[in-house]
């Protein structure tokens, strides 16, 4: 697995979350939460101004590489109540939104889906709050 970054900002309110989803959210994001909770305990983490510019944070809107059909989907990384998978903004909660949390250009992500094993490269970061100057985003 390779090295994630979060900032500081988004660690606090991703903490924030896990704890409010946990008493209030629907018994099936569990398992989600655990995994997401797992990646901000295993995180380097540090300040806004200080993320490199090739990580995925949240608000980031960044382009995959699928290794397995070849597509190149883009989307942003939102939070729950932000999500609209129509529109390519996918939920922090969800499988493939936890996965690339803190993952930078070059790295390949994988996770297990009901089909088998999906493997998916970060190709580019079209956006990135921090690196915009938005530190609270």
């Amino acid at each position: 697995m390779s090295k994630i970054y979060i900032t500081e900002f988004d660690s606090r309110r991703l903490r924030e979350l896990i704890d409010v989803a946990a008493q209030f959210g629907d018994k099936r994001i569990l398992e989600y939460l655990d995994e997401l909770s797992d990646e901000l305990d295993q995180a380097e983490l540090v300040r806004p101004e200080e993320i490199p510019k090739d990580v995925i944070t949240m608000n980031s809107t960044f382009r995959l590489h699928d290794l397995d059909n070849g597509e190149e989907p883009v989307y942003s990384l939102a939070f729950p109540a932000d999500a609209d998978p129509l529109r390519g903004k996918i939920s922090v909660l969800a499988p493939i939104g936890t996965a690339v949390l803190g993952y930078r250009v070059g790295d390949t992500v994988e996770w297990d889906v009901p089909a088998g094993l999906k493997r998916l490269t970060v190709k580019e970061i079209v956006y990135q709050p921090e690196a915009a100057g938005d530190y609270h985003r």
